[in-house]
């Protein structure tokens, strides 16, 4: 055996190649990683691949294409709840933090915001930089064992785009019931109705069903997965392949089981590329 590993050695040293996993990376490699030009946003938002959403025009770089800094959505949410000048924001899943900057602009007493996606939080990060971001703090890991675990209650919890990627979605909601009494929430819902067989739109379920029990009701979860998509440097869905949608009027009870009383729906697209999507704000009133 000793005399084996002198022979590679001896061999090793005169042909003086390292094997691999000794070896370092090549310095041209190494050096790449430097960026030669004028500090720019542009250089931070190359910093990190994969960008979905687009900067607000005043940080004058390009990121992704979708524009969701002055999104009506979380406007909608905003005129339902009213000032949240001085609260306190709990954010679910913030992608890239442009809903963020939206509620920052309000000035609310701190934001919380915590993203599971490594790329994404740091890009979340490269966000608040770039966008002046003063009142947030971007959180990484996962929302669920953080929602289990803190004391603190929020004025207003925000997962927009978060809901359908959960293995658990009753439970989600139960502990975000618990942080809070007052939730908005947009996400995509399962409806034979508006996304009958045939449609494109079920190439992801499984087709089978299962089932979640609350309040003495049975909630259907219908089971999904993400085919090839996560495999892409933009993969902004959740940690678990598998993962269920709802139904829309199962989303509704369970909000209402859990004492939210003053429930208002609207952006009720069944028509959305990839499956039926509503916004849901949800109070619990004379809280």
């Amino acid at each position: 055996m000793l005399s084996d590993l002198a022979r590679k050695a001896s061999d090793w040293l005169a042909n003086r190649v390292a094997p691999a996993k000794w070896r370092r990376a090549a310095p041209e490699r190494v050096l790449d990683r430097y960026v030669q030009t004028t500090p720019s946003a542009q250089n931070a938002i190359d910093a990190v691949p994969g960008w979905t959403v687009a900067m607000p025009p005043h940080v004058g770089a390009v990121a992704g294409t979708m524009p969701l800094y002055p999104d009506f959505r979380i406007v909608w949410c905003l005129e339902q709840f009213g000032s949240i000048a001085g609260r306190k924001i709990l954010e679910l899943g913030p992608l890239e933090g442009v809903h963020t900057y939206q509620l920052e602009q309000q000035e609310p007493e701190l934001i919380h915001s915590i993203e599971a996606n490594r790329l994404s939080f740091l890009r979340c990060l490269v966000s608040k930089e770039l966008l002046d971001l003063k009142r947030t703090k971007f959180l990484h890991g996962n929302f669920v064992p953080y929602l289990e675990q803190t004391e603190l209650r929020y004025d207003l919890v925000v997962a927009s785009g978060v809901l359908y990627h959960m293995r658990d979605p009753v439970g989600l909601l139960q502990l975000i019931a618990r942080r809070t009494n007052t939730v908005y929430l947009w996400t995509h819902y399962f409806s034979d109705a508006e996304m009958p067989p045939g449609d494109q739109r079920r190439a992801s379920f499984s087709g089978e069903v299962d089932w979640a029990e609350y309040g003495g009701a049975r909630i259907a979860l219908h089971r999904r997965g993400y085919r090839r998509s996560s495999k892409s440097l933009d993969f902004c869905g959740g940690m678990y392949d598998r993962h269920y949608w709802m139904e829309r009027e199962g989303i509704l009870e369970v909000l209402t089981k859990l004492g939210f009383d003053d429930i208002r729906v609207t952006h009720v697209q069944p028509d959305h590329p990839r499956g039926p999507a509503f916004s849901v704000f949800a109070r619990r009133s004379g809280v």
